[in-house]
């Protein structure tokens, strides 16, 4: 069922060439590889994910649809902005991202770098069998190519009507979706249920799966609303909320609105245990290239001050954006390394949160 809906929503079809970025032990990979064979499309095996080879398979099998999380796409555009040649650019049809919101960079780059591709998201799973909600990002056949929620999500960053969150779109006709909250807020712990949904983990019994005032709806762990459309606003992970002075922070927001810098091409926000506030807003930053880091405490000697960034620059940054108070980070480590990803290319974002905390515990802060 779930794979039915992919062929229908994303548009799979026999003339598909499918190129598996994904491994198939994972549920958006055998998902997606399912739906492709259902279809009779031509499949292209290789057993493990590298930007470079990922390239070179489109542009010799004449690749036409793949799926990828961010930080695949984001590792693809910066392959292709290496290259002195890129032959890609017409070939590829059809990308749908899950694991995550693109950002408005990378949306902006991969239309430009796939420009004849549809370009949607995908909202799911594994214990409801892949994806639950789908958006169209870009769609290159179009009169107006692009989404116009997509656009407002793009320019008015993290925030809609006071709630906030990154749209993911409407659910597949056979899902169900449902919010439950405390009080009057539309904002809530995200519920599914439907022929898609799992009975149980092994060896536990079903009453286990999830609260038992959800009935037989499975809650997925995750914090958002429904608008009026009846689009699903992600939030973010409840366990990965930060509990600050006593105000929740998730992490996903803070990151919408740092990763908008023209210096940071990537941003990972944790909390560290802080004896006054429970836990310390805290950001991993990556630099893009040509930008320097340096301590506040100490002048840019780098001729091109315009690309120097440091904590106040980024503190004031997230200000002027009208990100509240307790949310902006009261430190930034800069990193200079990849963020650890899991096989299927999600944040291992305990690991960085350890790294920050061993940080913290070895650095004095200026703040």
């Amino acid at each position: 069922m779930q794979s039915l809906a992919k062929v229908a929503l994303v548009g799979y079809n026999e003339n598909d060439v499918y190129l598996h970025t994904s491994p198939l032990c994972h549920i958006g990979g055998i998902s997606s590889g399912l739906a492709m064979l259902m279809v009779g499309a031509c499949h292209v095996i290789f057993p493990k994910f590298e930007a470079e080879s990922v390239l070179r398979a489109i542009e010799e099998h004449q690749v036409s649809s793949f799926i990828t999380v961010p930080t695949m796409m984001a590792d693809l555009i910066a392959c292709i902005r290496k290259r002195k040649s890129w032959n890609g650019q017409g070939i590829v049809k059809k990308i749908l991202n899950g694991g995550g919101g693109l950002s408005a960079k990378l949306t902006d780059n991969a239309t430009e770098l796939f420009p004849n591709a549809k370009l949607l998201a995908a909202y799911g799973m594994t214990e409801a069998c892949s994806s639950l909600t789908f958006i169209t990002l870009y769609e290159p056949s179009s009169v107006h190519p692009r989404n116009p929620l997509q656009e407002f999500i793009a320019v008015k960053s993290y925030s809609t009507n006071g709630v906030g969150g990154i749209c993911v779109g409407k659910p597949a006709p056979h899902v169900e979706l449902q919010i439950s909250s405390d009080g009057p807020s539309p904002v809530g712990r995200i519920l599914t249920r439907g022929p898609n949904v799992m009975l149980k983990y092994w060896n536990q019994i079903p009453e286990a799966t999830s609260d038992p005032g959800h009935g037989d709806w499975l809650d997925t762990g995750d914090i958002g609303w429904i608008d009026d459309m009846g689009n699903l606003w992600l939030i973010g992970r409840y366990k990965d909320r930060i509990k600050s002075g006593g105000e929740n922070v998730y992490p996903e927001e803070v990151e919408a609105h740092l990763s908008q810098h023209p210096g940071i091409s990537g941003v990972v926000v944790v909390g560290v245990a802080d004896a006054r506030l429970s836990e310390m807003v805290v950001a991993c930053v990556q630099l893009r290239e040509n930008w320097l880091w340096f301590d506040q405490n100490a002048d840019c000697s780098f001729e091109r001050k315009d690309l120097c960034i440091s904590s106040k620059i980024l503190q004031d940054y997230c200000k002027e954006r009208n990100l509240t108070g307790f949310k902006i980070p009261k430190m930034f480590i800069p990193w200079g390394k990849p963020f650890p990803l899991t096989s299927s290319g999600k944040l291992r974002r305990e690991d960085i949160r350890k790294h920050a905390m061993s940080h913290v515990q070895h650095l004095p802060s200026y703040l």
